[in-house]
């Protein structure tokens, strides 16, 4: 992890890997499954597999990440054993953490001395899930792989790892006490791993990069099946050098496809790819917390306890637990996960100022059931995000959560963006206590009769009859027509009914045999058939252009040639009325993907399901 400007960019594809692939190491266990490397694929004609095979959103595969909200991110490496500081030769020191062999301009040969005398022998896999299960974190994400190219595990594809380069116990493995201890307490457990490596003689060059995409797709094959991670969180993607660094999206595509023939359960991050929307099952925005929801893919903010990722000695900057449960109910009232670092010391030692924080934050979601407000809990539209703390909804329960309570008999103003009534409300943890709810304005006037329950955030739940919705629909998809152009001339090659508007054909072809890999058209004709009187907000994520009608009205129009791209239109929908769509899509060259979802006061964002659709 660093903090720095990343320039996207397309290189040139590496040459194909399935031979390479056939050859990678051994699995970590012995009851590892071969799986066959991926084929290569054809650029100048279809078909093509649809890599999107679910909506993530809505998913079984990724429901428990996103019931969970909170994690625990370790980062911990054989930087760890510097803690933070490097002396020169000439006397002077260097501080840095997780970066610190590069910008400390530490020689290869003294990092690897040092390296060799790191024994984190005080690691504790169940002390350190007990620290994230006291938190009420419930899954935990440690760094397999950092950019320094060290591995922690026993990898068999070099001896740059923690059990051949170092002084700790050949015996032991912490990827493996980490996952029998988070299996133990009901915990996830996923692995950071990063794609640019500093150690790796063959990474920069392109002539001999395949051999260390060779070993890289190896050692990831043996988390896979050796730990059976229930995430990847790749990092390193960006353009750099020293190493040069020209991983490309096609690179990146070409890997979650392996990655997902090996386990089709695996959640993975959009730094797998180059950090687009397509890229991965959610995004990663770093340090920060977005002001709104994000368009078009989940969402995960990480974040430091201080102001390092690896430990640091002198780093005392903690954020408060205030801060931390406050941030918390920001990224949950806005939909998305908060992964939550710590850098153990070089024994392995989590620092005590993060735990203390953990356990506070962890005090809170425990009492008077405030955990409700994140666990399971997301964006809803029915109401604007207030000045005096977060919104967020769970079922018919909107949990508000106060960080600035008022002063005695002065109200909360609460700005609702479509008709909801509230029946009941309560302080969570004060049952006593009355909240007078009154409509006022643009909304209602909360005025709670008492003082606040928690100096961080006090819950106020208010329990809402939300809009009538209409019955599902019993649609079967929109009609789907593709020519084998991109200018629409011609009768159509292929006719299907496609269930929902929901592809990504990446780099290796197109709908159908009849359809090129490039340079082809789509148009999606029917009915869309919406269950809440509301206005609707229609995304659509799409490379090359797109452009969107809704009965005859243009909605979107994005007809100059792009990259993956969002774009967004709102219409006024009518509940079970059918509301004629149509979808003009054209693939020029590259990457093919579009994917349609809506979102609305009521509706969560979600690619629009199959029953709202109805060919025509």
């Amino acid at each position: 992890m660093h903090s720095r400007t990343r320039r996207h960019r397309l290189t040139g594809v590496v040459g194909a890997l399935s031979a390479l692939l056939l050859t990678v190491g051994n699995p970590v266990t012995a009851t590892a499954r071969p799986t066959p490397a991926p084929a290569p694929r054809p650029m100048t004609s279809g078909p093509g597999t649809n890599h999107a095979t679910d909506d993530p959103f809505t998913s079984a595969r990724t429901a428990w990440w996103r019931q969970d909200r909170f994690g625990m991110f370790i980062h911990f490496g054989a930087y760890s054993n510097l803690e933070g500081e490097y002396t020169r030769p000439d006397g002077t020191v260097c501080r840095n953490a997780e970066w610190i062999k590069r910008e400390c301009k530490i020689p290869d040969e003294v990092y690897e001395r040092q390296a060799a005398t790191f024994n984190p022998a005080g690691f504790d896999a169940t002390a350190v899930v007990k620290a994230a299960k006291d938190a009420g974190q419930r899954y935990i994400v440690i760094t397999a792989k950092h950019h320094d190219g060290y591995a922690m595990w026993p990898t068999r594809q070099n001896k740059w790892n923690l059990r051949d380069h170092s002084a700790f116990d050949p015996h032991r493995d912490i990827l493996a006490e980490l996952k029998k201890a988070a299996d133990a307490a009901g915990i996830k457990l996923g692995f950071y791993y990063s794609i640019w490596d500093w150690h790796d003689p063959d990474f920069g060059d392109p002539a001999t990069f395949p051999r260390y995409e060779k070993r890289m797709y190896g050692q990831l094959k043996e988390l896979i099946d050796g730990y059976d991670p229930a995430l990847l969180w790749f990092d390193g993607e960006w353009d750099a050098d020293h190493p040069t660094n020209k991983w490309s999206r096609q690179d990146g595509a070409d890997l979650q496809a392996y990655l997902h023939g090996l386990n089709p359960r695996l959640i993975v991050n959009n730094r797998v790819g180059k950090r687009e929307v397509v890229d991965g099952d959610f995004g990663t925005p770093e340090q920060e917390i977005p002001a709104e929801p994000v368009d078009g893919q989940l969402w995960e903010s990480c974040m430091t306890l201080n102001d390092h990722w690896g430990f640091a000695r002198y780093d005392t900057h903690w954020k408060s637990s205030a801060t931390v449960i406050r941030n918390l109910l920001d990224v949950a009232g806005r939909g998305g996960n908060y992964l939550l670092n710590v850098g153990p010391d070089r024994h392995g030692r989590i620092p005590q100022p993060s735990v203390d924080r953990l356990r506070e934050a962890g005090r809170w979601l425990g009492t008077h059931g405030q955990g409700g407000a994140v666990y399971g809990a997301g964006h809803t539209g029915l109401v604007a995000d207030p000045s005096w703390g977060a919104v967020s909804r769970r079922g018919n329960d909107l949990y508000a959560s106060v960080t600035a309570w008022p002063a005695p008999g002065r109200p909360l103003h609460l700005t609702t963006k479509a008709p909801f009534r509230v029946t009941s409300a309560e302080v969570l943890g004060s049952p006593r206590q009355r909240v007078e709810v009154t409509p006022a304005g643009d909304g209602y006037d909360l005025t709670p009769s008492g003082p606040a329950v928690d100096p961080a955030a006090s819950v106020i739940r208010l329990t809402i009859e939300p809009p009538t919705a209409a019955p599902a629909g019993t649609g079967t998809g929109l009609t789907a027509q593709t020519w084998p152009n991109d200018s629409f001339t011609g009768p159509p090659a292929v006719t299907t009914t496609d269930p929902t508007v929901n592809k990504s054909y990446r780099f290796d072809g197109s709908p159908d045999p009849q359809i090129p890999a490039d340079h082809f058209a789509t148009r999606w004709t029917g009915s869309i058939q919406p269950r809440f009187d509301e206005t609707y907000t229609l995304t659509t994520v799409s490379d090359d252009t797109v452009r969107l009608w809704i009965d005859g009205r243009p909605v979107i129009d994005s007809a100059i040639p792009h990259g993956p791209k969002v774009d967004k239109g709102t219409v006024t929908l009518k509940a079970g009325h059918r509301h004629s769509i149509r979808i003009d899509y054209t693939e020029r060259t590259g990457e093919a993907h579009l994917k349609l979802l809506w979102s609305s006061p009521s509706r969560p964002q979600q690619i629009v399901p199959q029953r709202q659709l109805y060919a025509g």
